[in-house]
């Protein structure tokens, strides 16, 4: 445990800094690498299918052990290097101060009422094109992003740590890299990346519900309508698409009272998502910070409920 909050504080430090040789990079390289050898569109649905699923298992396998044997080679050699192994590669899988700065990018240039650079730095954290939405539309999607990832990016990360070390984490991680790269219903990928979408629900569904409660506590601690953050999570959590991200940004809505969901368009066709919260306060620039803020809080009150557990365990 103590790995994993030296993992979480060098995250909150480092964040992921320029040139830095990510495990999830390499993930993605080996992912394009096998996709362009058992990618086949001539094939018929069911080959395709089987063909994405042999990809992803031996993706998130190949994380898995490499991690595990990474670390324990380190521990083979001194013990103080196995724990350094641990944390470096630990830290990794943690995204809070990524998360942070790239949507930071967005928050900034709207304050300076630059649109055109909003909607630049928005389309490379978002999949929906970003080309002609407004200030409000870029804040919604945004801060729907924010909400999304503090599951998939920080506490299902935690979680899988918690339960099963740095090895787990890893494979969590290349689970969720399968999803963001081949889990699109588009003709390309309906069959083939159908194995990596539905794995990541299955991953998810622990992590974005424990998400979503540790929005509300964490709303409660920063002064925000936590009351609010409850209930509209309770009601709306379902208003998604996935089966899990309707946890996390229904309690986001409901802590800084606004409505997400709506309209958005994906390789030019416009696709319409329930809402998700009320419309008390019009989505603005700030509350991309306040959201930032409210991560931050989630984030913390995650690594001491895992903390306090690990003690109750005995396991720290």
């Amino acid at each position: 445990m103590k790995v994993l909050l030296t993992s979480y504080v060098l995250d909150l430090i480092l964040g992921d800094p320029q040139g830095y040789p990510h495990p999830v990079r390499y993930i993605g390289s080996l992912i394009s690498y096998l996709e362009k050898r058992f990618l086949d569109s001539e094939k018929d649905n069911r080959n395709q299918f089987i063909m994405g699923a042999l990809l992803s298992i031996i993706v998130i396998s190949t994380s898995y052990i490499m991690t595990f044997y990474i670390i324990k080679l380190a521990h083979n050699l001194h013990t103080y290097l196995g724990i350094f192994m641990s944390i470096v590669l630990g830290y990794t899988v943690l995204a809070t101060k990524s998360l942070d700065v790239e949507t930071r990018k967005v928050y900034t240039q709207l304050e300076k009422n630059n649109i055109l650079e909003a909607r630049r730095y928005l389309s490379y954290i978002v999949g929906r094109e970003t080309k002609d939405l407004d200030e409000q539309e870029i804040a919604r999607a945004t801060v729907e992003t924010i909400g999304e990832n503090m599951a998939d990016g920080i506490i299902a990360p935690m979680f899988y740590f918690f339960i099963g070390g740095v090895p787990l984490a890893m494979a969590y991680k290349a689970v969720n890299t399968l999803d963001s790269m081949m889990g699109y219903k588009n003709d390309k990928y309906l069959y083939f990346g159908r194995f990596a979408a539905i794995l990541d629900d299955i991953v998810n569904y622990i992590p974005a519900r424990l998400t979503g409660v540790f929005i509300v506590i964490a709303a409660m601690f920063r002064g925000m309508d936590y009351k609010r953050a409850f209930y509209i999570m309770k009601r709306d959590k379902k208003n998604h698409a996935s089966p899990n991200a309707g946890y996390p940004e229904a309690a986001v809505a409901g802590a800084l009272n606004i409505q997400l969901g709506g309209t958005n368009k994906y390789f030019g066709k416009e696709v319409y998502k329930p809402t998700i919260g009320d419309s008390i306060e019009t989505l603005e620039s700030k509350h991309i910070l306040m959201t930032i803020q409210l991560m931050y809080f989630t984030s913390m009150v995650g690594i001491i409920i895992f903390t306090i557990l690990k003690l109750l365990m005995g396991d720290l």
